[in-house]
Formats: structure tokens, sequence, C-alpha cells
């Protein structure tokens, strides 16, 4: 089943777990590797906000990591603005705060003269903050980059060559940095979250209606009902002031050392059993700055989704984010708050490869936010992610509580059991609609 060529193995037609007569024993070494640097990187470097020294300093110390593993280690910058991304959440509360302020004063009577300009301002502050919305979150645009100051990140790329002539490339990846807590996760939980957040929205949906109602209604009984509408949503625009705390970056074990490290740990696997291939390369890459914007992967997907389409070699990408509850185990078929649809082709590809694994996993969606897949489907090179994270979402998710003590041996094993089983079956068969 193997051939020797420059004492390295070259793999023709192979189940991963056919590759070594101790491959349990191989993949456990591995994922032991993962989970000991994520506990370096966390005790030793700590939290990691994209374009700031803790990311740079973990980028760095990947770089060495992997420099004699790989056969390949290259840095690719770029620039981006912390903090643009999540703090359209903060300007929107305020934007949705004032503008319920101005209803209530337009309704009350007590500005007669201005009450009509009143509505106008306020419908106008509420469009602002729903193209925000619907920019920054829904479609990950950089609407509010150009106010916001830039900074340096970076893309770390390992890859192990084909011994031949290069006809595949796949792609794995998990992000470097780390978020800034979200203060309801973390004071109640997702039925905290999801009151304050769903309450927000509907806030500013609600304001931007009776805004639009308070330019045509004139009669006293309507006005008092529309007032006390105001006033019910005013708390969670309040609230949604304080979601974020700048004040405090997670240690992000879990989301996202675990995609990050396990992806390394593909590299590891091949290289401490001399395995290479014929015409597949194998690329692991740590994503910078995915918590602003996937602006890593974005900024990947623009230096080399051209060069893909156009270089004659079949590209995949999988994307590892978040590999911790095991029972959540899914092949993401749709990314980016479910708005973008992965490959199919590459959907399949994992699906069938969970089942060589022998490790039970169901096609799943993003139900609110996204992975790198979503950036790099967008950028024209064909995705999936993988995921095992409770969407609730879970309590650790962007909280201060995602530390080392949080991470899931099992999970972490079998997800390296089911990539591995990915890579090989690619090289095997390509991308195909189904296997």
């Amino acid at each position: 089943m193997f051939s020797v060529y420059s004492n390295i193995m070259e793999v023709f037609n192979l189940k991963a777990y056919e590759s070594n007569s101790h491959y349990a024993s191989k993949v456990r070494e591995c994922s032991n590797f993962a989970v000991r640097e994520i506990k370096r990187v966390c005790e030793q470097i700590g939290p990691r906000p994209a374009g700031y020294e803790g990311e740079k300093k973990a980028q760095d110390y990947l770089e060495k990591l992997m420099t004699p593993i790989a056969d390949e280690v290259t840095r690719e910058k770029f620039t981006l603005s912390p903090k643009a991304f999540m703090s359209w959440v903060t300007i929107d509360g305020a934007l949705a705060l004032i503008a319920a302020i101005l209803g209530i004063l337009a309704f009350t009577g007590l500005v007669p003269a201005v009450a009509g300009v009143l509505h106008i301002v306020s419908v106008v502050l509420c469009a602002v903050a729903l193209f925000f919305a619907v920019g920054e979150f829904l479609l990950y645009k950089k609407v509010l980059d150009p106010f916001f100051k830039k900074e340096e990140s970076s893309n770390v790329i390992c890859k192990i060559k084909a011994t031949g002539e290069v006809k595949r490339r796949i792609i794995i990846g998990g992000h470097m940095d780390s978020a800034y807590e979200w203060r309801y996760t973390y004071m109640g939980g997702p039925k905290m979250v999801t009151t304050v957040v769903a309450g927000a929205l509907l806030g500013l949906l609600l304001t931007l209606v009776v805004g639009v109602i308070g330019l045509f209604a004139d009669h006293e009984s309507a006005n008092i009902v529309l007032i006390v509408l105001q006033a019910i949503v005013v708390p969670f625009m309040v609230a949604v002031l304080f979601f974020v705390n700048w004040k405090l970056v997670v240690d992000g074990a879990n989301d996202d050392l675990t995609g990050v490290f396990t992806s390394m740990a593909v590299l590891l696997y091949l290289k401490n059993n001399n395995i290479s291939f014929e015409n597949t390369e194998v690329i692991a890459v740590s994503m910078g700055a995915e918590e602003e914007g996937l602006r890593g992967s974005k900024a990947y997907a623009e230096l080399h989704g051209d060069e893909y389409k156009n270089d004659g070699v079949e590209t995949v990408f999988v994307a590892l984010d978040t590999l911790r509850d095991y029972e959540f185990m899914g092949v993401v078929t749709k990314d980016m708050t479910a708005t973008v649809k992965l490959d199919k082709s590459a959907c399949a590809l994992m699906k069938k490869a969970s089942e060589n694994a022998g490790v039970n996993v169901k096609f799943t969606t993003t139900p609110l936010g996204s992975t790198d897949a979503a950036a790099m489907q967008q950028g024209g090179i064909k995705s999936v992610a993988f995921t095992s994270m409770d969407p609730a979402p879970a309590r650790y998710y962007h909280t201060r509580l995602d530390k080392v003590n949080m991470l899931e041996m099992k999970t972490i094993e079998d997800v390296l059991k089911i990539v591995l089983e990915t890579v090989f079956l690619f090289d095997e068969q390509g991308l195909k609609e189904t296997y």
C-alpha cells in the first residue's frame, strides 16, 4: 500500500486509520500536542485581541513551533480596524436609544412645533442603525472600519508539500484571535443574552415603525399607546450599550485555539509518520482577526482566491471552530447566520470522512454569527466548516469561562480523526457531490 520515496511514504487509496498500525495511539499523541499547545498559549501569552500584542505573540510562537514540522511556513500580514466590527452593537444601541427618546418627546406634545422633525430624525437614526446591523453583522462588510484606527494582523500558513505534481490542495484552519467578553452571556447564559439581543432588535424595529406612524397619527389616545410602547423597549436599548465588555478579552481556549491546534495536529501526524501525498498539498492556517469580522480569512481569500481559481489545482478549505461540545458536533452547510451556502461537495466530503472515522455527525448551520468558511466561500474558495458548540450559545462562548479547564479531549481527538479522514479522502477522490 505504500511506496517509499526519499524516506517519505506516499499514500495511495488509503483511509487515514489504515495509514499506521498504531493509528489510535498516534492520533492520541497529536491530540495531546494540540491540548498542550493550547494550554501553553493561554498560560504564557494569554488573551489575543485582533491586531494587538497578544495575537502577534501567539502567531510568532506558532510560526516558530511549526517551522520544524511543516515543509514551508509563511506569514501574510494585513491591516484591519480593531473593535470596528463589534462596535456596531454599542453604536446601534445608542442610535436606537436616542431615536426612542425623540419619539417619546414628539408624542408627548411638549414640543409641538418640532414634533414632525423629531419623528423624522428618529426614523433616520433607526434606518442608520439597521444599515450598520445588516452591513456589519449579517453581511460582515467593513461598514465602520473607516472610522477606527488601523492595526496589523497576520495569517500563518504552514504547508506539507506534495512529492510530485500538485493537483489538489486542502487547507485546514482555525483562528488565533480571541474575543472581547459578551457581558450578558457571562452573567446569565443563553437566556439572558438572547433576551437582551432580541429585546434590543425588536425595540429598534418598533422605534422605526412608531416613528413612521408618528408622522401621520395625531390622535391623543394613539399617542399614549405609542409612548408606552416606546418606553417598554428603552431598557433593552440601555442594556445593549453594555453588551460588550471592552475591558476584558477572553482566553479563547475553545474558541478557537482548538481549531488552530487541531489543524496543526494534522500536519504533525503526517510529519511524525513520514506520510506525504504525491499530488495533494496539505495546508494548515492560523487565521488572524476572525472575531473582528472574518478579516483574516477575507484577506486570505482576496490574496489567493483568483490564484486558486486559475492554477488548475482543485482546492478546498475546512474551517475548524470551537471544538468542545461533543453532542453538537456537525458539518456546517450554511454559514454567516445561515445566509451563505457552503460548498455542497465539501460538505459531502466531511460527512463521508466522519463516517470513515466512525464518528456520527450531522449537517448543521451557523444560526448566529459566522466562521472563516463563509469569507473563503465568498472569496471563491470552496469551503466547509466543522463546529462542536452548543448554539444556544454555550455559557463559555465569548466569556472569561473559555479557559483550558473547559477543553474536551474526546472532542478534539475525534475531530482530528475526522479531519485526517477528510484529507485522505480528498487526496483519493477530490470533491464530489456524493461519496
